[in-house]
């Protein structure tokens, strides 16, 4: 009835305390429980710590058992766990995005492409990077006044001009007409094999093996439309196929070179140019 018999157990040895463990995060301030070394920690690795104190002057201390004090108790100081460092975010191109991208004036250079959809895609993946470098892409509408257009756009010497060509392959008509283009160290065009740009977005993103096959004296799109059985029109076909690209993964590679080296061409030779 009277609980306990406090003079029961060996009452001669004393109990044990448990001494906290203390992660010895920077700027927590401690005093070495032997020398009595008081500071904020500015380092700690798995076998010491470094302490500084108000007078700037430094210690090294092994982490030890119960070997400091903190608000005067006794801890042990140990390792911080480490922090992982968070993932740098992509862009959709793939590149480091830049956080708190700030609008710029635009260059002077500029690249063309032949149409809304090429520009739509281009600026879906890459709009990123080229708001950082401040280059601005426009669309032709075509280019059957390719060489006119390049003639008008006068570039030279901190005005390069980059051009994207669908369907650049040997004896095309847009082969023939960047032909046509005179030669100048400012004006850089590229091409891709596909047909129309739709091509440049890989089949299995859209859930089918491979664009259909359209024969000659049928228009492109249309007959795509019709072999998929989509029962929908260009612009609706485009939406879709444009809202299932997120990444330049979802891109063939020969359209990702291609647009990597225009971009290249129209930044890179700012200061070479300048220099002529």
């Amino acid at each position: 009835m009277y609980g306990r018999d406090v003079l029961s157990g060996d009452w001669r040895r004393p109990k044990k305390v448990a001494i906290p463990e203390v992660a010895a995060d920077p700027g927590l301030v401690v005093e070495d429980a032997d020398g009595g070394f008081c500071g904020a920690v500015v380092a700690c690795d798995k076998e010491a710590v470094t302490l500084e104190d108000r007078f700037g002057r430094r210690r090294l201390f092994p982490l030890v058992p119960a070997g400091f004090l903190l608000e005067g108790k006794a801890v042990t100081l140990v390792r911080p766990a480490a922090v992982p460092k968070a993932a740098a975010r992509r862009s959709a191109s793939g590149s480091i995005a830049v956080q708190g991208l700030r609008a710029r004036v635009a260059k002077e250079s500029r690249i063309y492409v032949e149409g809304v959809h090429d520009a739509a895609l281009v600026e879906k993946i890459w709009g990123h990077d080229l708001r950082v470098e401040g280059v601005v892409v426009e669309y032709l509408a075509g280019v059957d006044d390719l060489p006119d257009v390049v003639a008008e756009f006068e570039p030279g010497p901190g005005r390069r001009l980059g051009v994207l060509v669908d369907h650049l392959v040997p004896g095309s008509k847009e082969s023939r007409l960047a032909a046509q283009v005179a030669a100048s160290p400012h004006v850089l065009i590229v091409g891709h094999p596909f047909v129309d740009i739709w091509q440049a977005v890989k089949p299995s993103v859209l859930g089918f093996p491979e664009w259909p096959h359209v024969h000659k004296g049928i228009p492109w799109k249309e007959g795509v439309i019709r072999a998929l059985g989509w029962g929908i029109d260009p612009a609706d076909a485009w939406r879709r196929i444009l809202g299932s690209v997120s990444t330049y993964a979802d891109l063939e590679p020969t359209l990702l070179g291609r647009v990597e080296e225009l971009i290249d061409f129209v930044t890179a030779g700012d200061a070479g140019d300048m220099e002529r």
